[in-house]
């Protein structure tokens, strides 16, 4: 007999880890049985890309169907580690609880921070000092290899920020950005078409990191900001390749001037 997932009585998280149980158990899945915390972070990152999608599509229905993948993927490795002995899922509640408290003391204790920048500062203060005992010997140690590069830049632009490493206003930054550019499309042209020119490359990620570094001082997060952009052009291209389909045409075989016929109108319905 097939296990009950609605025991009287049971909270919807409580079904959730009673489902994950089931497709572990002896007559699960053969597919989630064989899984191991290595092998489960590649769909914990793909699922959190996805609910990121959701976030700025502005589609509650779906950002409520993506955080539900999200939350699976983290109670299932949460799991894994539960049947390994290391620690539960209360252990996990408990240890966030105690450092959101630790890390919130204009919260839950005396200390005063009436601007979000000073509740960074404390943030960051109190994090130093609970990983004391695991001497870095950088501050950049901490941040995980594995991000996208731009978001990896906007952690390295902001760790060394704080140790006052940085520019005095946004205009200094921007000048910055402008000698880049300036250096890139010198390496550039000395390239002379050449592929895969060492220096050329090189040039062009110091113009993207600089830009990264604009973005901070605009309080624009780099990463969040070209999702948006990708999703509007892609909306822009679907425009028109329906435009140029209604039309009997394949993309292909469009004018420059058709295509830009098409890209206005895509502007115009998607800004």
């Amino acid at each position: 007999m097939a296990k009950s997932l609605n025991p009287t009585g049971s909270t919807s998280f409580d079904r959730l880890l009673a489902l994950i149980e089931t497709l572990r158990g002896e007559n699960g899945c053969p597919w989630d049985r064989k899984q191991t915390p290595s092998t489960v972070t590649r769909y914990l990152i793909e699922e959190v890309y996805e609910l990121v999608d959701a976030v700025l599509s502005g589609n509650p229905d779906a950002v409520c169907d993506e955080a539900g993948d999200v939350l699976f993927q983290v109670l299932f490795v949460v799991h894994l580690f539960s049947e390994a002995r290391h620690f539960c899922i209360q252990d996990v509640i408990e240890k966030n609880i105690q450092k959101m408290v630790r890390r919130h003391p204009h919260v839950f204790g005396n200390v005063t921070a009436k601007t979000p920048e000073k509740v960074s500062e404390n943030w960051d203060r109190i994090k130093r000092s609970e990983k004391s005992g695991n001497q870095r010997a950088s501050l950049l140690d901490s941040i995980p290899a594995g991000l996208p590069a731009l978001a990896r830049a906007a952690m390295v632009s902001e760790r060394a920020a704080k140790t006052g490493f940085d520019w005095n206003d946004i205009s200094g930054v921007m000048a910055k950005a402008m000698e880049e550019w300036e250096e890139f499309s010198t390496e550039l042209a000395a390239a002379d078409g050449a592929e895969g020119s060492d220096t050329a490359s090189m040039e062009f990620g110091d113009v993207l990191f600089t830009m990264v570094n604009v973005a901070r001082f605009a309080r624009i997060h780099p990463e969040t900001a070209l999702i948006r952009s990708i999703q509007k052009f892609e909306e822009r291209f679907r425009h028109m390749e329906a435009g140029a389909a209604e039309a009997g045409r394949d993309m292909n075989d469009l004018t420059f001037k058709e295509m830009h016929t098409l890209w206005d109108e895509a502007k115009g319905k998607f800004y």
